[in-house]
């Protein structure tokens, strides 16, 4: 995955596919209330960082993070399976392989215990 993020120009692209899955995720009725009240310039920051350590770049982010940045959110698995849609999605326009957006999605998934706080 380490040449993914490069191969895709970096930061500069993945913030592009960041922009586009925002704009996906705020048009979606089951997320975009996730979202009411959200500094959006801070949130696009930090899930830049987030994809890229996705795609193999210099970022990452631990699981206990993840869980304390989603615990009171209240996030089922509906929404969580609505955003890895939007996901795949903005990462298909972006030119990312049907293959790579797989196991971009099968790593989201992997983190879905530390994300979804409801049932």
């Amino acid at each position: 995955m380490a040449a993914l993020f490069d191969e895709l120009g970096g930061f500069a692209a993945v913030s592009r596919i960041v922009s586009d899955f925002y704009d996906r995720v705020l048009d979606s009725d089951i997320l975009a209330p996730y979202f009411d009240d959200v500094d959006m310039r801070r949130l696009v920051d930090h899930q830049t960082k987030f994809i890229a350590s996705m795609l193999g770049g210099p970022a990452s982010y631990s699981n206990e993070a993840l869980r304390q940045i989603h615990a009171r959110l209240n996030i089922d698995r509906a929404a969580f399976d609505a955003m890895k849609e939007q996901l795949g999605a903005s990462l298909l326009a972006h030119g990312v392989s049907p293959r790579d957006v797989t196991n971009v999605i099968a790593d989201i998934e992997a983190r879905a215990g530390y994300v979804i706080t409801r049932n």
